[in-house]
């Protein structure tokens, strides 16, 4: 019990240390890291929308080519159509 005690109060404390170094450290004010992580995380979902419309745009170029009956090759970049 006594250990398990010392090791919930040890956690604690660097939790303690640890925020006050952060805050302490940070390079930015509070505000403006905030916006610097909403701007980042704004480019990285736009980014993200970015891929998925490309990606399913290039599924349905290989989903039609299946519906035609032509083979399709898929390969790591986007896929080759034979020529018709």
């Amino acid at each position: 019990m006594r250990k398990t005690f010392y090791l919930i109060m040890g956690m604690l404390a660097g939790a303690v240390v640890g925020a006050a170094a952060a805050i302490l450290l940070a390079p930015y004010s509070g505000k403006e890291m905030q916006k610097r992580i909403r701007t980042r995380a704004q480019e990285l979902i736009d980014e993200g929308k970015r891929a998925a419309i490309a990606r399913r745009a290039e599924l349905q170029v290989q989903l039609e080519g299946f519906k035609r009956g032509t083979p399709v090759t898929i390969s790591e970049g986007a896929p080759e159509q034979p020529a018709a």
